[in-house]
C-alpha cells in the first residue's frame, strides 16, 4: 500500500490550471449594453529599489490605441485588439487569441510618484515605469526646557 500525501495547495494549483485560461476570455461587463472588457491582459509586475515596472502583454494592439491614465491611486489600461475580417472560404478549427476590448485597473502604493511614470511598448510587450518618491528621512527632535 503507497501512502499519499494530502496536499490542498496542489489540488488548489490544479484547479486553477485547469480553470484559468478560460478566465482570460470572458466578458466582464457593467450591464448588458455597456461591455468594459472582453479579455484581460496578462501582467508582470516588479518592485525594483527605486520603481516599480509593470510589463503587459499587448500583441497585436496599436499602441497609439492604448490608453493609460491615473485617477488618485488607481491606474487604468485600456484598449482594443481586432481580429481580422475571417473569409467565408475559411474554416476554423480553434480559435485561442482573444479580441476586443481590455481594461486593467491596478492600486498604486503610497511610494510610488505619480508624476514620473513613463510607459513604452516593443514587441507586443507594454512597459510602464513607475518611480518611488524618495523616503522623508527621519529628523531627531529635541525638546527644550520652558
Amino acid at each position: 500500500m503507497n501512502i499519499r500525501r494530502y496536499e490542498p495547495r496542489s489540488l488548489f494549483g490544479l484547479m486553477q490550471y485547469n480553470l484559468l485560461p478560460f478566465a482570460r476570455y470572458q466578458t466582464i461587463s457593467t450591464d448588458r449594453n455597456n461591455t468594459v472588457a472582453n479579455w484581460v491582459l496578462a501582467v508582470d509586475i516588479v518592485e525594483k529599489i527605486d520603481k516599480f515596472v509593470l510589463q503587459a502583454d499587448v500583441p497585436g494592439v496599436d499602441p497609439a490605441k492604448i490608453e493609460i491614465s491615473i485617477d488618485a491611486d488607481i491606474l487604468s489600461l485600456s484598449g482594443e485588439r481586432h481580429s481580422k475580417p475571417s473569409d467565408q472560404s475559411e474554416s476554423f478549427t480553434k480559435i485561442e487569441r482573444s479580441s476586443g476590448k481590455f481594461y486593467r485597473q491596478f492600486t498604486l502604493p503610497e511610494t510610488a510618484n505619480t508624476e514620473g511614470i513613463t510607459a513604452k511598448c516593443s514587441n507586443g510587450i507594454l512597459e510602464i515605469t513607475i518611480p518611488k518618491q524618495s523616503k522623508a528621512e527621519a529628523k531627531r527632535i529635541t525638546v527644550q526646557a520652558a
